[in-house]
């Protein structure tokens, strides 16, 4: 496996800023060589990123046969549109190295947690604007996520929302924020198109960070504009589980769920419906 650190730096990004990457090695021994790749946006409220959700999925992804990449994004003081374009520039990258890697570029998938979920819808809604596609040098159409995955996603900044997530990414108190044109843009139920990726979504209905409202706001608002969706509601389980099994646990042996840990199964089975290993 060759895993690399390239440095991300966008418009205002912090020091910290990096993508790894975790590309399968090739081989004449293998039928297949050129894979699809999954980009992994960690959750942590836009405050800081979670190595819960990092690397430790990726793992899990490239054990499916599927290249990945962690993006370690800019956190507050950061600010909105920073993370977007730090994700058009990660996925600039492997776009730029998808030759020598084998990564089927038509065949990137994003997949965001809490936060980074939100980050990741955003980003496969909000790609294709002007100021985004100019950053990178790429057209909409290179920088369109073939689909989504959204983990217990940070989705509505309405009567729903996860207020901390949004004053961390907008700055200020979620109060003063209200009625501003910039909270409405991220509410992201209110901007799904026909051109947004079908998405692969979970959640648990007693989230008690961030409410399974924002799941069933999102894949009601992808059904109304017919975009295919796959969504799980699991009846028990606190926010931020990751894989919800021992692999991610907290250091306190806190996020162990069994019967969400199914839920990476199923995207698997998402995955090689929609997009398989194959060209």
């Amino acid at each position: 496996m060759l895993v690399e650190i390239f440095k991300i730096s966008a418009q205002g990004s912090g020091e910290n800023a990096k993508l790894r990457t975790y590309i399968i090695d090739s081989s004449d021994q293998l039928k297949y060589n050129k894979r699809p790749l999954v980009l992994i946006c960690p959750g942590g409220g836009y405050g800081f990123v979670s190595d819960r959700e990092a690397e430790v999925m990726a793992l899990q992804f490239t054990a499916m046969g599927y290249h990945a990449a962690v993006l370690t994004y800019s956190t507050c003081p950061a600010r909105y549109p920073t993370q977007i374009l730090e994700v058009a520039q990660a996925w600039s990258i492997i776009r730029e190295n998808a030759g020598k890697w084998n990564v089927i570029p038509d065949k990137i998938v994003i997949l965001g947690c809490s936060a980074g979920g939100h980050l990741a819808a955003s980003y496969s809604l909000f790609c294709g604007e002007e100021h985004i596609t100019n950053s990178v040098g790429l057209t909409a159409d290179e920088l369109r996520p073939a689909g989504m995955i959204l983990c217990y996603p940070v989705i509505t900044s309405g009567e729903f929302s996860h207020r901390d997530s949004f004053s961390a990414l907008l700055g200020g108190d979620y109060n003063d924020l209200l009625g501003t044109e910039l909270l409405e843009k991220v509410s992201l139920e209110k901007q799904v198109t026909e051109n947004t990726p079908p998405a692969f979504i979970w959640h648990t209905y007693t989230d008690n960070v961030v409410p399974v409202e924002n799941s069933l706001l999102f894949a009601a608002a992808l059904r109304k504009k017919n975009v295919n969706c796959e969504l799980h509601i699991f009846p028990d389980g606190g926010h931020g589980l990751g894989l919800a099994n021992e692999m991610s646990q907290d250091s306190c042996g806190w996020g162990v769920q069994e019967e969400c840990r199914i839920w990476i199964k199923l995207a698997e089975v998402w995955l090689k419906n929609k997009f398989g290993i194959e060209e």
